[in-house]
């Protein structure tokens, strides 16, 4: 067993970018626009708006070519891994995913759901302080956390 959770843990994980727009009509879209005409798909998508500017948070379905097209563009953005798990009884598991991170003393700094569903399932995006341990710890309760694999398919 510990074999196929160092398989789980060693994958890509699920990347997130920040975006920086600027607080005008339409900056968000004009971003999206981008992303669609290299047939990228914006999986999830978090806004936080402040009076001078905005962040976009999104998981997409080619991380590697947002990258791309953000500097090619000098569009502003940041990157980190989120935690992506699977929500197998949608809604009504928030409070053990929640529950099990708890008991493993790990700190949420912010989560999303996903527009997407996974093999039917509800999903959320949350970026924590331990990845790894977090993904232990939810396997051990029966949850399974997805890859970019699982999202890009």
């Amino acid at each position: 067993m510990a074999v196929s959770t160092a398989e789980k843990l060693n994958s890509p994980q699920v990347r997130q970018f920040s975006v920086f727009l600027q607080n005008k009509v339409g900056a968000l879209l004009e971003v999206v626009k981008l992303l669609n005409e290299r047939n990228v798909v914006v999986l999830a998508l978090s806004i936080q708006d402040s009076s001078e500017s905005s962040i976009g948070r999104m998981v997409v379905s080619d991380p590697d070519m947002v990258v791309a097209l953000f500097e090619e563009h000098e569009i502003p953005f940041s990157e980190c891994e989120v935690l992506v798990v699977e929500l197998p009884e949608g809604a009504a598991d928030l409070a053990k995913v929640l529950s099990a991170l708890l008991k493993a003393e790990v700190n949420i700094f912010f989560s999303y759901p996903l527009m997407v569903r996974p093999r039917g399932r509800a999903v959320i995006a949350m970026h924590v302080d331990d990845t790894e341990c977090s993904s232990s710890v939810l396997a051990g309760d029966g949850f399974k956390t997805l890859t970019q694999a699982d999202l890009s398919r």
